[in-house]
């Protein structure tokens, strides 16, 4: 007889194909999760972590998404659905993990309009609408994880956009929170410290100075890797129990503690 490989949760997370995204999705594919993770560009990258965790004896599927463009979002949550039959017989997943998104390193005085709009839209709007689009998808008794940032907390020059915008991903976490209760649905910020991914075009990771520099201000000595980040996640919503919700949950292994 086969052996019954059905995962007994999916989760989707956007932004799976790189960074903090793709380690994520690869700790919750090692706690036997199935994984729906989406990429806005680079294809290439999303189905190689499709293949890694097949490698490893998971399941996972690819699909593209701009979580700006908001009036595809409903056709989004169809194709996830669609996705969700074909690959798992089922007609919804359990975790959402909001992560995907954009940097800006810019000073208060130089950040244009623009760039200030595009932030918002991808963390704010972004984050907004494709959990509404989603919620006729998601499961009762799951878990939504939004991905903060440290930056809210304690500051760091040329972060001011990008630290607002994820400050009102903290108090939407609160909302969710509370709305989403009456199903069971635990809500909350993942908010990690500075982490060496390509994010701000790697200024972290391309940088010792700045590792250094930040190590120096941090408990555990050292800036973040994306795989301490991915197993946090991993194992707040499928090992923490189901009793922590609407909280802001720092993972910057204790910068400025």
């Amino acid at each position: 007889m086969t052996p019954d490989t059905t995962p007994t949760k999916i989760a989707l997370v956007t932004g799976g194909n790189r960074g903090i995204g793709r380690a994520t999705a690869l700790a919750l594919a090692a706690e036997g999760a199935g994984v729906l993770l989406t990429y806005r560009s680079n294809a290439d990258e999303a189905h190689a972590v499709v293949a890694e965790i097949a490698d490893a004896g998971g399941t996972a599927v690819a699909l593209q998404l701009d979580v700006t463009a908001t009036a595809g979002l409903g056709a989004f949550a169809e194709a996830a659905r669609a996705a969700l039959r074909e690959t798992w017989d089922r007609d919804t997943f359990d975790i959402l993990v909001n992560n995907g998104g954009t940097s800006l390193h810019a000073a208060l005085a130089e950040t244009t309009e623009q760039e200030f709009d595009d932030i918002f839209s991808v963390h704010v709007k972004g984050v907004y609408f494709l959990t509404q689009a989603l919620l006729g998808v998601i499961a009762d008794g799951g878990s939504i994880v939004n991905v903060g940032t440290g930056l809210t907390r304690f500051t760091f020059p040329g972060s001011s956009a990008y630290a607002a915008a994820k400050g009102a991903v903290d108090v939407l976490t609160r909302y969710m929170a509370l709305e989403l209760g009456d199903r069971q649905i635990a809500v909350n910020t993942l908010a990690p410290g500075a982490v060496a991914t390509d994010f701000s075009g790697g200024m972290v990771r391309d940088s010792p100075e700045m590792q250094e520099q930040i190590g120096a201000q941090t408990a555990l000595g050292r800036v973040g890797q994306p795989e301490d980040i991915g197993p946090a996640i991993a194992g707040l919503v499928l090992r923490s129990g189901h009793w922590i919700t609407g909280q802001r949950i720092e993972a910057s292994g204790g910068t400025r503690v």
